[in-house]
């Protein structure tokens, strides 16, 4: 690693120079990216190889691959992944449209589009070069340089320049999701330093984690992506300068991804074992029943279980007794996912703390656990669950009191360490529960009578769950479903098919949703996509909730403004307690481990990394193994 000083003189840069539009979001984010030529002070910056959150990567520069990858691994052969619903686009950077899995897929890997930088799935959150093979950044991290790769190329053989990442991120800034619009919007300038060098210059250089969340946008070409069509569905996709390319879609049913044999990055370290298969096929499927049984017919290679008593008692035939399906486990040790259902807090009578508390405490997950699955889950109880960062029995420390009385809803017990969900006695009707329940119900203004609950406008409680698909999900709802008639309660239970449910999620139209909001050790901007009050009635945002709640938004702030470990724990233990103390998710539960079921010619390392099994390292065994 070398330092060096680098006096922001430039010059003889035409035909470039211009200005972005001014992007303003409902959220209230201003955007203004600018070119421009002016001389800046004279700055020390770190030519770096990768770049960490916190600390320093740990892998040194010149490493030979990442350490869960097998370099070795066999080239060759076909997977075929499964996937539920259907799409109507292949453009997965926009709001319209369901897309289609797998082109750039946080599990199934970033196939087709590509970032400056790959994320180690291996280090808490941490970045190597891939597009750019450099980056320079202050210690301030006020802002970031990219140098490119001069051998990056888009699979139609055009070199990866400044100009496609300006362009990118002028795009993505004005008609991408809404999550882009945020990030971009905290880009004060951009100024081209060369055909292959970029710099992006903060607006508060408070948020330390925008020089990552820069080194993962994807980069398009500007030479085959109509702008002004952007924003529209479409199936025909963009040209990309991943490892593959999409070479056959059919709307609802599949698509093929077929290796780009001129890849141009495949002898980088961070891509050495990555990428094996010549072909991706990913299948679509109406109903889960139907993909599991296509599993065991061999039409699927992979099938990632959710249901322990499924995996106990569901994996029998000649395809196990012949040994052409293998059930394998794998522990990763990243923060469990939190399953749910969210609370819309947009509609009455879900805006009253107590009667979301009161709907929380009537999930009976022992009776639950018991009789539906074999008792394999573990009760979540965190957002940051089964981590340092978790606030479940820990009490919050000074730093932490200290914001104490920004949140309105803040619970004693959160914030002394000694909060648990509910446990019932497992009967499925008890009445200890019943009663504690029913009395924060009567001070929210209910009362029972004749058996129905009676709320303060006279009309009876009645709430509906939105979900999509049907076995597990079905079972779990009518399982509430059946606790909450005890209190006079009616739920309603509504399965809609993965596009519909897709539109009213955007749309914020439902009072519970079920949903899965990924874990990580990492915390950072993407909490204000699901919990922040400028997000809650942007459409399309992940604040499914509607979380409008100053001390979270707080928590937020710091977080990704942290500089040392520990003020950065405190922060996401202190959004832990926020959110735990709003109830603003009946949590449900997690599995200890990763339970993957697949063919047998599927390859896979033997450990997974910190974050658990990565489909992008697999490969095809030979038949002769």
């Amino acid at each position: 690693m070398q330092t060096k000083r680098r006096n922001m003189v430039f010059c003889s840069m035409t035909g470039w120079v211009g200005k972005f539009r001014h992007i303003a979001t409902a959220a209230g984010f201003l955007a203004v990216l600018s070119f421009t030529t002016a001389v800046e002070a004279a700055s020390v910056e770190q030519t770096q190889h990768g770049i960490a959150m916190h600390g320093k990567p740990a892998l040194s520069n010149g490493f030979s691959h990442l350490p869960y990858a097998n370099p070795d691994a066999p080239k060759g052969g076909r997977i075929t992944y499964s996937a539920l619903g259907s799409f109507d686009s292949v453009n997965p950077f926009i709001l319209k449209g369901q897309k289609v899995r797998g082109l750039r897929d946080p599990f199934l890997g970033h196939n087709v589009y590509e970032s400056l930088l790959f994320r180690s799935r291996d280090e808490p959150f941490t970045l190597y070069g891939l597009l750019a093979e450099s980056l320079e950044v202050p210690d301030d991290r006020s802002s970031i340089t990219f140098h490119l790769n001069k051998k990056a190329r888009f699979s139609d053989g055009a070199p990866v320049t400044a100009d496609d990442v300006i362009f990118s991120v002028e795009l993505l800034a004005e008609k991408g999701r809404p999550n882009y619009r945020r990030y971009y919007g905290s880009v004060e300038r951009v100024e081209k330093l060369g055909d292959h060098s970029v710099r992006f210059l903060f607006k508060s250089g408070t948020d330390r984690e925008l020089a990552l969340l820069l080194g993962l946008m994807p980069i398009l070409p500007k030479h085959a992506v109509d702008a002004e069509t952007f924003d529209q569905t479409t199936l025909d996709p963009f040209i990309g300068s991943g490892p593959y390319v999409v070479s056959e879609v059919e709307q609802g049913s599949h698509i093929l991804l077929t290796k780009d044999p001129d890849y141009w990055a495949k002898d980088l370290p961070v891509k050495r074992g990555f990428d094996n298969f010549d072909e991706i096929r990913i299948d679509y499927y109406r109903d889960g029943n139907a993909l599991f049984e296509a599993f065991k017919k061999g039409l699927v290679d992979v099938y990632f279980e959710g249901d322990p008593t499924r995996w106990k008692t569901g994996y029998d035939g000649r395809a196990i007794e012949d040994g052409r399906i293998v059930q394998s486990e794998f522990f990763d040790r990243s923060p469990k996912s939190v399953r749910g259902y969210a609370f819309n807090t947009r509609r009455a009578p879900l805006n009253d703390v107590r009667v979301r508390q009161a709907l929380s405490m009537l999930f009976d997950f022992e009776w639950i656990n018991a009789n539906l699955f074999s008792d394999g889950f573990t009760r979540t109880e965190s957002f940051f669950q089964g981590s340092e960062l978790s606030a479940i029995g820990r009490p919050a420390s000074d730093w932490e009191r200290e914001f104490k009385p920004l949140s309105p809803a803040s619970d004693a017990a959160v914030f002394d360490g000694s909060w648990r969900a509910t446990v019932t006695d497992g009967s499925g009707r008890d009445r200890t529960v019943l009663r504690a329940a029913l009395n924060l119900l009567r001070e929210a203004g209910f009362a029972l009578s004749d058996g129905v609950l009676i709320g303060p406008d006279g009309s009876p409680l009645s709430i509906e769950l939105l979900y999509s698909g049907t076995g597990a999900a079905t079972r779990l709802g009518s399982a509430y479903q059946e606790t909450l008639r005890l209190l006079g309660v009616e739920l309603v239970l509504r399965s809609v098919d993965a596009a519909q449910f897709e539109e009213r999620r955007k749309s914020y139209d439902f009072d519970l949703i079920a949903w899965t909001w990924g874990g990580t050790l990492s915390p950072g901007n993407e909490q204000y996509f699901r919990w922040g009050s400028t997000l809650a009635d942007e459409p399309g945002s992940f604040n499914l909730a509607g979380v409008k709640d100053e001390g979270v938004d707080q928590a937020i702030t710091t977080l990704v403004a942290a500089k040392e470990r520990e003020r950065f724990v405190d922060a996401a233990r202190l959004l832990d307690r926020y959110l735990i103390s709003g109830h603003y998710v009946l949590f449900h539960y997690h599995l200890d481990r990763q339970l993957v079921a697949h063919d047998v010619s599927v390859g896979m390392p033997d450990e997974a990394p910190l974050y658990g099994v990565q489909p992008s390292t697999w490969w095809k065994k030979d038949s002769a193994e």
